[in-house]
């Protein structure tokens, strides 16, 4: 973790919030609402890997993968060098470029398979100004974008405590779930069980242009396993690309 001078803070703030202002929270287009998501074809996945011990030089990961069969449709692996630091908040001013740049990247190229929808490892709404980095992503990609992270971001009164436990406790199959309520009242994600075979929930947050009822059940028709098909295979083909590429390097996501 490295300190920022105040002034790089503030302006991430501000720029932050400037693109919040942009955040559309319901649902946008017509699959999001049909049943058993009609017209839903491509589901996109990103992740980022890293050789460990190196926290600036990281395999940028996008899948594309069919829709309900989750079948590989495109990848795209890229070793890419970060500029910007890990800051608590901030994350995405550290990964979102090189993201973004691969969506582009695909929407130039192959248009036709650009996702209509992306899965992100990482936090939406719910974050500390409710503006993470499937939000980013997705405002600036002006795509659908879900949040789904495998640990609890302890922010805005939601903590791990022994309420939190028991509600995890009460999730009884896969598909059900709870809401991450905020001290205001606001509820900012859910806590899903993802599988009948998981017990540890998932989080799940909107990133941008869905509501979070349709990201949660969609989260949940991707899941196989414990996490969501498009980030599962992201986080693989990352971390098999930095095996290929760097044989002797331990990698991490």
């Amino acid at each position: 973790m490295t300190a920022l001078p105040e002034d790089s803070v503030e302006k991430w703030k501000s720029e932050q919030a400037s693109l919040k202002q942009k955040l559309v929270e319901g649902d946008t287009e017509e699959w999001q609402t049909a049943p058993g998501f009609k017209g839903l074809e491509r589901v996109g996945g990103v992740d980022l890997s890293f050789i460990k011990g190196d926290d600036v030089n990281a395999c940028s990961q996008l899948v594309v993968l069919s829709f309900p069969e989750m079948e590989l449709m495109y990848e795209d692996s890229q070793m890419v060098t970060l500029s910007a630091p890990y800051v608590p908040g901030f994350l995405a001013f550290r990964e979102v470029p090189c993201l973004l740049e691969a969506l582009q990247r695909l929407e130039r190229t192959q248009p036709n398979l650009l996702p209509q929808v992306v899965f992100v490892d990482g936090n939406g709404l719910f974050h500390y100004r409710e503006f993470g980095v499937a939000c980013h992503l997705g405002v600036l990609a002006g795509l659908p974008c879900v949040g789904v992270a495998k640990n609890l971001l302890q922010v805005q009164g939601v903590i791990r405590s022994e309420e939190h436990q028991s509600q995890i406790r009460a999730l009884m199959k896969g598909g059900d779930s709870f809401p991450l309520k905020a001290a205001s009242g606001r509820v900012l994600g859910e806590a899903l069980r993802s599988s009948d075979s998981s017990t540890k929930p998932i989080y799940v947050s909107v990133g941008h242009r869905i509501s979070l009822d349709t990201a949660v059940r969609l989260t949940h028709a991707c899941c196989r396993f414990r996490v969501p098909e498009p980030i599962r295979q992201a986080d693989m083909r990352s971390r098999e690309y930095l095996r290929t590429h760097f044989p002797s390097a331990d990698t991490c996501g």
